[in-house]
């Protein structure tokens, strides 16, 4: 008799720690690169490009990460989060998906490489981008 009472303490115990424990949000890790950038207004300009360059009040700057697909709900997955370099895969239903990488080269400008799905078509770009003033 004790002994079922023991599992039944145990396995109603193991039940309701399960329940916290599912019931916890996941935490997004901290993006080093994107935390050392200064927000205001970057001047994102394409390299090999003679087109006008972007201009885009980063407040937010995981805005970055999926350039092609901005402000789409993606879900992402980080692959590299060093100080200084940051890779990102992410996914965005049938809009498409892609990688970016941002390599920090000081707060105020960041070289950018993305490559991936949009719309059905493949799509590679490179960036520069730097702070240019406030927004």
């Amino acid at each position: 008799m004790k002994g079922m009472k023991l599992i039944k303490t145990v396995s109603v115990t193991a039940a309701f720690l399960s329940g916290f424990a599912m019931a916890a949000p996941a935490q997004t890790p901290k993006l080093f690169v994107l935390e050392g950038l200064m927000q205001g207004e970057w001047t994102l300009k394409e390299r090999g490009s003679n087109e006008i360059a972007q201009k885009v009040c980063l407040g937010n700057p995981e805005l970055l990460l999926q350039i092609q697909h901005s402000y789409m709900p993606c879900t992402r997955y980080v692959i590299e989060n060093g100080a200084k370099k940051l890779r990102v895969s992410y996914k965005c239903g049938a809009a498409g998906h892609g990688v970016t990488e941002i390599k920090q080269e000081s707060s105020t400008v960041v070289q950018i490489n993305s490559q991936g799905i949009r719309n059905n078509a493949p799509f590679s770009i490179a960036f520069e981008g730097r702070r240019t003033g406030s927004c």
